[in-house]
């Protein structure tokens, strides 16, 4: 079957993440190699003249800026990430030429933090998206119109198509490739690259997002610090809040109120995070872990960790376990 070219547009932006960038790039420019032809014409694109810093320090140079005319129709958009995208000032002129471009495009996303450039011009609202996990929460705060599903490595809704952080977007492009030239080629690109056809689990397995600095009054954070170091013992309420002097209720509400969340929650984010500590660094079974780390049984301690973590213990040891000669 005769697939017309499709003009590939990758968004780069100052401070940009070079795998951001080429990740992508690369997996269109292997499906055309397994295709046969140049199904793909791969562009990148600045916000201005000039090479392109990135986050490493590396230049990158841009085939045309947002100022000029490409000549062709853009099939897909995507914009790369930078780490401060969270924090970047609004660039109107960017936002603007989205605004502008995008309705007349098929496909269009991002990858990593990426997508705040997109929700900044409201091309995201009530879209089910992915960004990377560190800034997720941040995402979703800022823009509530759009719905962030921060397990994920990579979302399609109706148009748009969002990556989770940096080597996500390879994953996202390989799925671009399936969408437009079928499972066979796709399977090869993958091969071809040493890449998971479907990643398994989602990002949650490498967030450490629950790993935070102990908050609230100086009592409640030396009362998080205990836990963090001896989750073995019991963290009842009862118990955390007869070392603060207080009664339960009042305990739990004044934790409630300036951690901002319940201190069984709390408790059991710090005996996962134990939980992964053991599992990379030991060789204790997860049942040894599960009591080091003070879950009543090996089931709940599965069951826990997989909420937290999106996959369960014995896949996390197999992707994250150091090794051991």
């Amino acid at each position: 079957m005769r697939v017309e070219t499709k003009t590939i547009v990758m968004v780069a932006l100052p401070g940009v993440q070079l795998l951001d960038v080429s990740g992508p790039l690369d997996v269109f420019s292997e499906a055309n190699a397994q295709a046969g032809r140049n199904v793909y014409r791969l562009s990148i694109a600045a916000s201005e003249p000039g090479p392109i810093r990135s986050s490493s320090g590396a230049r990158l140079l841009s085939n045309w800026n947002i100022e000029e005319d490409l000549g062709e129709p853009i099939d897909t958009l995507l914009i790369a990430g930078c780490p401060n995208a969270a924090d970047a000032p609004t660039d109107r002129r960017m936002v603007a030429w989205l605004r502008y471009r995008v309705p007349a495009i098929r496909r269009y996303g991002s990858v990593c933090s990426g997508a705040f450039f997109l929700a900044r011009a409201g091309l995201l609202d009530g879209r089910r998206i992915t960004t990377h996990w560190a800034v997720a929460d941040r995402l979703a705060e800022q823009f509530p119109l759009v719905t962030v599903e921060e397990d994920a490595i990579h979302v399609s809704d109706g148009p748009v198509r969002t990556a989770a952080g940096v080597t996500a977007g390879l994953d996202l492009a390989l799925a671009l490739v399936e969408e437009d030239l079928g499972h066979d080629i796709a399977i090869r690109v993958a091969s071809q690259l040493v890449m998971f056809f479907k990643r398994p689990g989602g990002q949650l397995q490498f967030s450490r997002k629950g790993e935070a600095m102990p908050a609230g009054r100086a009592a409640l954070q030396e009362i998080q610090r205990w836990i963090a170091s001896n989750p073995a013992l019991d963290h009842s309420v009862t118990s955390l809040a007869k070392r603060m002097d207080l009664s339960p209720r009042h305990f739990a509400r004044l934790f409630r109120n300036e951690i901002g969340i319940t201190p069984a929650t709390w408790v059991e984010e710090a005996r996962v995070n134990a939980a992964r500590r053991l599992l990379e660094q030991g060789n204790e079974a997860p049942k040894q872990v599960a009591v080091h780390c003070g879950f009543a049984d090996a089931n709940t301690f599965r069951r826990a960790f997989a909420r937290h973590v999106g996959v369960t213990p014995a896949e996390y040891r197999k992707r994250f376990a150091s090794i051991k000669r």
